[in-house]
């Protein structure tokens, strides 16, 4: 019964000695762990500061680039701006020689006779025919058997408007249009022998007719007839004076002119936009210097 007391001592003895042993070892690898941790510790802070050297490199020369991109792309900008300006008045250039090609083609197939001065001034030779010739519409002319011609072009503009003087209750027709140069030869040679000399102060000599260009045209009424007596007295005339510039036509021979006889039925298609001109500047064709006509040649079936 002795031994037991002893036998537990010793048991207990050797348990706290190996609970030492495992707590040392426990605490040696502890640290030895703990060194190791701090050891990779430390190698990655090295490598943590290393790479983060290199990235501010990095970084640095990014930026560095960047400024320099900004400064070529800037710098490309301005190029690109300067070649688009270029390329706009190039551009500019182009339209204004088409443009003038365009205006010299134009002029080139418009007659230049059509906006002279005629009537003892400019001589229209034998020769000469409008470039296209059509006949008028019967249903505004005055002799139903007489068929009229008259300038291919200025025939839309002729039509309506005795359309639009007919819509505004305006008795109106077409007395003569075109005339030939050997037409005007014997009408003028009629007019001699029956008025003499008297015949040149209504009458114009061959080539020196506007009806010769074929724009020019004799308005009469069923009261005025062929001898166009009164016509200046009918609403016809009055309405002639208000309206006929809109469809480009120009009264030739007004009162007191210096070439003929105050001719209220005579009227010549010149453009809308000189017989607009000249209505609203209260002008004579005849008045106006040639230099100035001229500059509506190139609009004058505009």
């Amino acid at each position: 019964m002795e031994l037991l007391p002893h036998r537990k001592f010793s048991f207990s003895l050797f348990q706290l000695i190996l609970t030492v042993a495992v707590i040392s070892l426990i605490f040696t690898y502890g640290g030895y762990r703990y060194y190791l941790i701090n050891e990779d510790l430390a190698h990655a802070r090295n490598q943590f500061e290393t790479t983060s050297r290199d990235l501010a490199s990095i970084i640095e020369r990014l930026q560095e680039n960047l400024s320099s991109t900004t400064i070529q792309n800037r710098d490309l900008n301005d190029f690109v701006t300067i070649l688009k300006a270029r390329n706009t008045d190039f551009q500019n250039e182009i339209q204004d020689i088409s443009l003038k090609v365009f205006t010299l083609e134009k002029l080139k197939n418009t007659d230049p006779e059509l906006l002279q001065k005629y009537s003892k001034i400019y001589f229209l030779n034998e020769n000469y025919i409008p470039s296209e010739l059509s006949l008028l519409n019967q249903d505004f002319v005055f002799s139903k058997n007489k068929p009229l011609q008259i300038h291919t072009r200025v025939r839309s503009y002729l039509e309506m408007l005795v359309r639009a003087a007919r819509a505004d209750g305006i008795d109106i027709s077409v007395l003569s249009g075109y005339r030939s140069f050997g037409t005007q030869a014997s009408l003028k040679s009629q007019y001699s022998v029956t008025y003499g000399s008297n015949s040149n102060s209504f009458s114009a000599d061959q080539g020196y007719s506007e009806h010769q260009l074929g724009t020019t045209v004799d308005f009469t009424t069923k009261k005025t007839g062929e001898t166009l007596t009164g016509f200046d007295k009918t609403p016809a005339y009055e309405w002639l004076l208000k309206n006929a510039y809109l469809f480009g036509f120009i009264l030739s021979y007004p009162k007191a002119n210096s070439y003929y006889i105050f001719e209220p039925w005579h009227w010549r298609f010149v453009g809308v936009y000189l017989a607009t001109y000249l209505h609203e500047q209260n002008k004579n064709f005849y008045d106006m210097p040639k230099r100035d006509i001229d500059q509506y040649l190139i609009k004058i079936f505009d």
